[in-house]
């Protein structure tokens, strides 16, 4: 895993050297704090998603219990992380109120309605989900070069890539007794693919911005709008395109010369959901 020598491969937030924090490597970097915070909100609030998820394969113990034992936990210690990342890096900014308002508003968005139709699929789902996470969160890490930060979110990284393994071996393990065609499947992608261009990051977003002081009373959606195109060009500058394209189609089960192929095209494809 690509990570500098002082951040462990298996961390919590007590292995974090948090004195080392160069905070004059960031305290000016609008852009940092505009993506750590936002992640932190998404990451944190994953005990609500985690919930909902496994309420949903109820009717699997296994997958439930690695959900609740592994997933969820991890997920909400990536939040912690970043939220005290933030909160010590950018310590002007009031973290709970704003994210207390994020929470509102998403809570209403995280519901099994929206899930995909049959279990198979909604792994298929996951599969995109984590694929978007982990790529994230390399692009993220080559955005700084603060070394705590970097650490983090390329240990982050290596636990998203973890998720991704878990999700697709449990979509084999349906897709045993619920065989799916190639179709289904490249419309479960298709369809998380498109909603990514709306979503929970630009919810998350915009709290931060809505709560920042520097911003002043009457926010602007448009000066918002124009923040996040920027923010989102950025990410793509460092966007491991051959990576989320490998990950995307790998549900898909290919043939190898076949995989190779349109790995291209995909990538191509994944610069344009970065385009906000």
């Amino acid at each position: 895993m690509l990570q500098p020598t002082n951040a462990p491969a298996k961390w919590d937030l007590g292995a974090i050297p948090w004195d080392q924090l160069d905070t004059s490597l960031v305290r000016d970097r609008e852009d940092l704090f505009y993506l750590v915070t936002a992640a932190s909100f998404i990451e944190i609030a994953a005990d609500l998603y985690s919930n909902n998820l496994a309420l949903y394969f109820a009717d699997d113990r296994e997958i439930v219990e690695w959900l609740e034992s592994s997933w969820q936990k991890e997920e909400v210690r990536h939040g912690t992380t970043l939220r005290n990342y933030a909160q010590r890096a950018w310590p002007h900014f009031d973290w709970d109120s704003a994210y207390s308002k994020f929470f509102a508003d998403y809570s209403r968005k995280c519901i099994i309605s929206a899930y995909e139709p049959t279990h198979v699929l909604e792994m298929v789902a996951r599969c995109v989900v984590e694929t978007g996470t982990a790529t994230f969160y390399q692009s993220l890490a080559m955005q700084t070069n603060e070394p705590i930060l970097k650490g983090i979110a390329l240990a982050i990284r290596a636990e998203e890539i973890n998720h991704y393994k878990h999700f697709y071996a449990y979509f084999k393990k349906l897709n045993v007794d619920c065989i799916t065609n190639r179709w289904q499947i490249f419309g479960a992608v298709f369809r998380r693919v498109l909603e990514a261009r709306k979503d929970d990051a630009e919810c998350a977003m915009w709290h931060v911005f809505n709560n920042c002081e520097s911003n002043g009373k009457q926010q602007d959606l448009r000066q918002f709008k124009l923040l996040y195109q920027q923010l989102s060009r950025q990410i793509k500058k460092e966007y491991p395109l051959a990576m989320a394209a490998k990950m995307l189609i790998k549900p898909l089960r290919l043939p190898l010369k076949l995989a190779q192929f349109i790995e291209g095209p995909v990538a191509n494809c994944s610069t344009w959901i970065l385009r906000h």
